[in-house]
């Protein structure tokens, strides 16, 4: 049974992309310029986040029509509204206007299928967009229940504060790490839990070993050799929204007018990756292929290599599967490993356990 069969396409998964469009964009900046860009579309923030690449075309491609009306109403509010309306309508500062904004403003750029979507959520619309994922109640779950049967209010707000590296680990090793914040942060991040409440349990067919003991220790090292006052997914995470002051790589007010004024390069595509036609020079692949088995990803990365051009590049993470060149394509493809663990030191998305660069032989 194929990743498509084992899925429901109803309700948004994602209302953010949880990878670091950062590294994304430092990745695939070689190849993506004046070029053809291939993305997983998710809820948009990677897409939107590539234009500042100057991308001939970004065709953004996903299984689920709830993740690409997500992007799709990004597009619509980059080109409509100015960036404090952007901000406003996302979700990030409160605003009692966003239905109106919704009908008055961007409606009107959407397709049908996105319309009706959207007209039966003018719920999560009023609560704002990037609030309305599972994934990311899953998180509130967390931050607003869980966390403060572990932490006080002035022990998170400290974990927050400005620290040098030595003073983090200091701080975690005698003010947060006791046995609650282990033995809860296992529970609600295992296996059993989050496949129930934040992710398909489909999604964990092929992982092998203990996944709570596995983010644990991720979480550990983001907590400890990573800024964390500056780092959009932990401050979501723990304070159920980003800041107008710590955001998103698509979200930062140095990139607005570039992504706005290049919205219209996106297309947007519903259906497997391997189905999109024409050939490209950069993908942005996202964790796809640990939702394989051994021979559909062999099957996929081969026929992503026939679509893509010489000295293409291909990023993509590993969160609990370990994933990488197929050894049938070895000889098509050079793995570029120090640069892509060179990124991975800085990636803020720290629940990934491997960043994979690879470029495909001319």
């Amino acid at each position: 049974m194929t990743l498509s069969q084992n899925l429901r396409f109803n309700f948004i998964r994602y209302a953010n992309v949880w990878e670091d469009a950062e590294i994304l964009c430092e990745a695939l900046a070689p190849s993506a310029q004046n070029g053809r860009v291939l993305s997983i579309a998710s809820s948009g923030d990677n897409a939107l986040a590539l234009l500042t690449l100057d991308p001939k075309e970004i065709v953004a491609v996903d299984l689920s029509p709830p993740q690409l009306a997500c992007l799709e109403l990004r597009i619509a509010a980059f080109k409509e509204l100015d960036y404090t309306g952007l901000c406003e309508f996302l979700g990030i500062v409160p605003s009692q206007n966003r239905v109106e904004m919704y009908r008055t403003l961007l409606k009107g750029h959407l397709s049908a299928i996105a319309i009706a979507f959207w007209d039966e959520r003018l719920c999560d619309i009023r609560n704002g967009i990037i609030h309305a994922g599972k994934f990311e109640r899953y998180l509130r779950l967390f931050g607003q229940w869980i966390l403060p049967l572990i932490h006080s209010h002035s022990t998170i707000a400290n974990l927050l504060k400005p620290k040098s590296e030595a003073e983090r680990i200091r701080f975690y090793e005698k003010s947060w790490d006791h046995r609650r914040w282990r033995l809860l942060f296992k529970i609600f991040f295992s296996r059993f839990v989050m496949s129930r409440a934040g992710r398909e349990p489909s999604f964990f067919n092929h992982i092998e070993g203990t996944v709570g003991e596995r983010i644990l220790a991720r979480s550990k090292k983001a907590l400890t050799k990573s800024s964390t006052h500056k780092n959009p997914f932990l401050h979501y995470i723990l304070k159920g929204n980003f800041t107008t002051e710590i955001l998103p790589f698509y979200l930062l007010p140095e990139h607005f007018r570039t992504i706005q004024s290049r919205v219209d390069r996106i297309r947007l595509v519903h259906g497997p990756i391997t189905q999109v036609e024409g050939r490209f020079d950069a993908f942005n692949l996202s964790d796809i292929f640990e939702y394989m088995d051994e021979d559909e990803f062999g099957a996929c990365y081969s026929k992503l290599l026939t679509m893509a051009h010489a000295n293409a590049r291909l990023a993509y993470w590993n969160m609990l599967v370990p994933r990488s060149c197929p050894k049938s394509c070895r000889h098509q493809v050079l793995p570029l490993s120090e640069r892509a663990a060179a990124l991975h030191q800085k990636d803020r998305a720290w629940f990934y356990q491997k960043f994979v660069i690879e470029q495909r032989l001319p």
